[in-house]
């Protein structure tokens, strides 16, 4: 009796937590943004920089119908002009965009993208530009905080291209809608089977008991549906993410439950005995000191581990930037997007708090930061193995929290996954065909292949050189006369063959935002 319980109060805390967080936001409006879909479209000139790993070429002609490709031809030579002979024929009714000279990615996927919540203050219309403003055509939202009824409402309307916004994931949050806590397994597979019935695309566990946690991943693999983790540690003792992965987990989110499944010498983390997991400084400002209690890299232990999961072609989706302003917080608040697209009751909640999560500066300081930055050293060299290995690395932001504005943090993630060692290649694979194979879906988006979806990337400067200038903010840089120009930014997401002008969709942005803040500027206190 006292095991079911200890269990329900459990699960009770972790939907409790969810639904806080992501009440219910207001509906995208209909669509009044994009071009398109033509009939046939043609994008001439473009240098293409696909998802497969392979170097860039061009210049490249695409020839989209409707939101099909249709056609990729090498039409030149860099340096030499296009003779009009080697291209595809125009015809009177063809739309037709010259871009010579700009650069074409597939479409980004964002693996971990809450779809804004009450308490920050984000309707779904401010978060969906966001992110088509910064590449982002596709994106799973772990834990559907809006309600599962909710994000398939949006989703079927982003499949119909009647709002603007990016194609749309739901991952349900493991319990969600339960009429009771979930206390046995039985249980546990009857909701996993609902949840399918009702049309979700997999499920994001936080923990359960072992029994529960095994029986729903297995129910759930059966059904052929995905599933995410994040393995909050109020379960993460008993079930870490060796544990989900052998059960049946397709990718886990952050990094609780690696560093515990990496542990030789305890099995519990070194938790100092004042510490309470609701005081959110003591959970992240702990969190921090965790991989250097795990096995050092490179030893037995770690490469047993890294190996197994591989073998299990399990995901990696380390969202990185969430947890950025931990090992340097002025940096994070201090951000040069926030003044123009942070909505007001956004930086509330960011601001410390008690009760907004992921708010956790009560005193943060030095001490804090420099562990944040070895762990950050220690968990980079895991994902970075990883991908060297074979394993699959995603990208994924969790905007929304701790100073991460949504697209902008997407941004930073690719940045982050550069300084984990991956090439500049690597990092636009993980956050195109990886993610899109992570999903499912690697047969209609994350390369730019005849017959797939038409979700593309264009810019006008080379982001391998610098991925800064996909930040909607682009990069400085000093021209040629000594003056200090802007350059980059995205210049056209197209999705399902519809053309959206990036810049267009970020000043619609800052008028939701001027609105809102009626002038004032923001501060982390009220004296400075």
């Amino acid at each position: 009796m006292k095991k079911h319980f200890f269990r329900a109060i459990a699960c009770l805390f972790l939907l409790t937590l969810v639904f806080h967080l992501h009440a219910q936001v207001e509906k995208a409006p209909n669509r009044s943004e994009g071009e398109g879909p033509f009939e046939r479209l043609i994008i001439r000139g473009v240098t293409l920089i696909n998802g497969n790993g392979a170097p860039p070429t061009g210049p490249v002609d695409i020839i989209v119908e409707k939101n099909i490709i249709k056609g990729i031809y090498n039409v030149g030579y860099p340096g030499l002009e296009i003779r009009e002979q080697d291209r595809p024929k125009v015809g009177p009714k063809d739309q037709v965009m010259d871009l010579e000279g700009m650069y074409l990615m597939p479409g980004f996927v964002d693996m971990h993208g809450h779809i804004g919540g009450s308490a920050q203050g984000t309707p779904a219309e401010y978060v969906f530009k966001l992110w088509l403003a910064h590449g982002i055509t596709t994106i799973r939202d772990p834990s559907t905080g809006n309600g599962l009824q909710w994000v398939l409402d949006q989703k079927e309307k982003s499949n119909q291209n009647t709002i603007t916004a990016p194609r749309i994931l739901a991952y349900t949050g493991f319990g969600q809608g339960a009429k009771e806590p979930i206390s046995t397994p039985e249980m546990a597979r009857d909701w996993v089977r609902q949840n399918k019935a009702k049309g979700a695309d997999g499920i994001k566990f936080f923990g359960a008991a072992p029994e529960i946690m095994q029986a729903a991943l297995e129910e759930n693999k059966k059904l052929g549906l995905k599933s995410a983790m994040h393995h909050a540690q109020m379960d993460v003792v008993r079930w870490n993410v060796l544990n989900s992965a052998r059960a049946g987990l397709t990718s886990m989110e952050h990094w609780y439950g690696l560093p515990e499944a990496l542990f030789t010498d305890r099995r519990v983390q070194n938790y100092s005995l004042d510490y309470n997991y609701r005081n959110e400084q003591d959970r992240f400002g702990e969190a921090g000191r965790l991989w250097a209690q795990a096995a050092p890299p490179f030893s037995d232990h770690w490469n047993n581990v890294m190996n197994e999961l591989i073998d299990l072609d399990f995901t990696l989706d380390p969202t990185f930037n969430i947890y950025e302003a931990s090992r340097d917080l002025m940096r994070a608040y201090s951000a040069e997007w926030h003044q123009e697209y942070t909505l007001p009751s956004l930086w509330e909640f960011y601001r410390p708090s008690k009760r907004s999560h992921g708010s956790y500066w009560f005193y943060w300081g030095t001490e804090e930061e420099v562990a944040w930055k070895e762990n950050y050293n220690l968990w980079m060299t895991f994902v970075n193995e990883y991908k060297n290995r074979g394993g699959r690395v995603t990208a994924g932001s969790d905007s929304g929290f701790i100073f991460q504005l949504y697209g902008f943090a997407y941004i930073r993630e690719l940045e982050l996954l550069r300084e984990a060692g991956f090439h500049p290649l690597e990092v636009i694979m993980s956050a195109t065909l990886n993610g899109a194979e992570a999903l499912g879906m690697a047969d209609k988006i994350g390369t730019v292949e005849v017959g797939k979806f038409a979700d593309f990337v264009i810019v006008e400067e080379n982001p391998l050189q610098n991925l800064k200038v996909l930040y909607g903010t682009g990069a400085l840089k000093l021209n040629d006369d000594n003056e200090l120009i802007r350059v980059g930014g995205v210049r056209y997401t197209v999705k399902d063959g519809i053309v959206y002008d990036a810049k267009k969709l970020l000043e619609d942005v800052k008028k939701m935002v001027d609105e809102k803040k009626n002038g004032m500027t923001f501060k982390m206190t009220d004296k400075y």
